[in-house]
């Protein structure tokens, strides 16, 4: 999962689209395919941006030759943040991505300077840093982090329980001196054991 592109733009009528900051993580990318990839996601953010409605959000499939999505986020306001990143990246921390750096951007810039504000003039160092922060969704999202532990419990408990049944040899003694079954419970186990009728768990 890869951010491609961060974007912040304002947006003045139907069309008129102003790109104020963006800032690229082409690396994985050869050197020459990146002078044609970079304007093909200017141009994206650019074409989305116009094309959304003030107050929505929205995410629309890029060029079938990056393979990535176009997360948008159009304020009322008119300040719009784009982000571009490949498919895989999680559209909900996407999102929680937009509204931080249009937070960060109108705490240095307040709205009454958007509109004399010419292409690339917002310059924002926090966007830099927040574009290598979020390229690894897990660590920058909370709640991603949240799911991934709670993920890497779920394989860690399967594999310990699949580990201890293929010991299959050294579950006889662990029934024969557990304290928690009682004699009934190890009569059957033995007699299931003996005629191959125990559940599939021994």
């Amino acid at each position: 999962m890869k951010i491609l592109a961060l974007f912040v733009l304002h947006k003045e009528g139907d069309k008129n689209v102003r790109i104020l900051q963006n800032e690229f993580n082409l690396d994985s990318f050869g050197y020459f395919e990146r002078r044609g990839v970079q304007p093909l996601l200017v141009f994206s953010a650019r074409t989305v941006t116009e094309r959304t409605a003030l107050d929505t959000r929205q995410s629309v499939e890029a060029d079938q030759n990056v393979n990535a999505m176009v997360h948008v986020y159009v304020r009322r306001d008119g300040l719009a943040s784009v982000l571009v990143a490949d498919s895989e990246y999680p559209q909900r921390v996407a999102h929680t991505l937009l509204s931080k750096v249009m937070d960060d951007f109108t705490a240095m810039y307040p709205p009454s300077s958007w509109g004399s504000m010419g292409e690339q003039t917002g310059k924002m160092v926090s966007l830099g840093e927040t574009l290598k922060k979020y390229q690894n969704p897990s660590e920058a999202d909370p709640l991603m982090r949240l799911q991934k532990d709670l993920d890497d419990t779920k394989d860690i408990l399967k594999s310990t329980l699949v580990n201890v049944l293929e010991r299959g040899e050294k579950i006889d003694d662990l029934v024969a001196r557990s304290n928690d079954l009682s004699f009934e419970a190890k009569a059957f186990y033995t007699t299931a054991r003996k005629t191959n009728r125990c559940c599939t768990l021994f």
